[in-house]
């Protein structure tokens, strides 16, 4: 990192030796800060449990993870002034080399339903219903740990595409039907590929029907249309092509959302697997060179 200030490091440590620093952050963000009553952040697990910590220059500490027996990531905390600093994101990641470590084949956690981006960038899924855990609304989320991740409902299926976006380096293939309503149209996706866009990323979208978004007033054409340099769109018009029934958006980056059925959200999807990566953008390439350019989404108006 390139401020001394933002420097930090992440360990794994025993609770013994170590619990004094991670019960002081933790009552900063869970009791203190989200009113989580003490007896509940303190629990019987933490003995039991493997932690990661991350101190900053000084030694301070200013995060903490932890694994628990039944594969579960937890009391995952950043003291607000390291927060946006990627603190969260290395403690997650130290979480999950200890995970493979111990040769779990799969985690899971209670994501707090504000956190549930972060967790999809780094390949989480949800699944089951929406709870409320010590006052506050959480969703389950889990991740096939080096396999293939199922996605088997649209609010998995916008976590694998917020994956593979947020994993994208500088380019983003995305092949598709109609622009996807219920996953490239929501303020999630937009989000994320606008910020995409903006750090000078290059997309590429393949659709089969041109003309159904933009009778949609599909909000990515508006977006494009205000970031040009950044988004292409081609219409499929070989029947070879447009015989191909299933969807994807891969990246540069090993990710990948595949739906076989291309008008449906359940697939599979994963963000470290260059091969599988590859050959989807050995399919990509050749449609993109014989596919028309959609010009009529160049119109500042829609």
């Amino acid at each position: 990192m390139s401020r001394p200030d933002a420097v930090f490091t992440v360990r794994a440590v025993a609770f013994e030796q170590a619990a004094a620093e991670l019960r002081a952050v933790r009552d900063v963000v869970f009791v203190q800060e989200q009113g989580v009553p003490v007896e509940i952040e303190r629990d019987a697990l933490d003995p039991l449990s493997r932690h990661v910590i991350a101190r900053d220059a000084q030694g301070r500490a200013i995060g903490t993870g932890r694994l628990t027996p039944d594969r579960r990531i937890g009391r995952m905390a950043v003291v607000p002034e390291w927060r946006n600093r990627r603190v969260g994101e290395a403690l997650l990641k130290a979480l999950l080399i200890e995970a493979r470590t111990l040769g779990w084949n799969e985690i899971t956690l209670h994501a707090q339903v504000a956190a549930l981006a972060f967790y999809a960038r780094q390949g989480f899924l949800p699944y089951g219903d929406r709870f409320v855990e010590a006052g506050l609304e959480h969703q389950s989320m889990r991740l096939v740990l080096g396999g293939v991740n199922p996605v088997l409902r649209r609010d998995a299926g916008l976590a694998a595409l917020l994956g593979v976006i947020e994993g994208a380096r500088r380019q983003l293939l995305v092949y598709s039907r109609d622009l996807d309503p219920g996953l490239l149209d929501t303020a999630e996706a937009m989000a994320a590929l606008r910020r995409f866009a903006v750090g000078g990323g290059e997309v590429r979208v393949l659709l089969h029907d041109p003309d159904a978004p933009r009778r949609a007033l599909a909000p990515l054409i508006g977006l494009s249309q205000r970031l040009p340099s950044a988004f292409t769109f081609r219409a499929i018009e070989e029947p070879v092509d447009r015989d191909y029934a299933s969807a994807y958006v891969t990246n540069d980056g090993g990710g990948w959302y595949f739906r076989t059925l291309g008008h449906r959200f359940d697939g599979e999807t994963r963000l470290d697997d260059e091969a599988r990566a590859r050959q989807l953008r050995a399919h990509f390439t050749p449609v993109w060179e014989r596919a028309r350019p959609c010009t009529e989404y160049r119109a500042l108006g829609i």
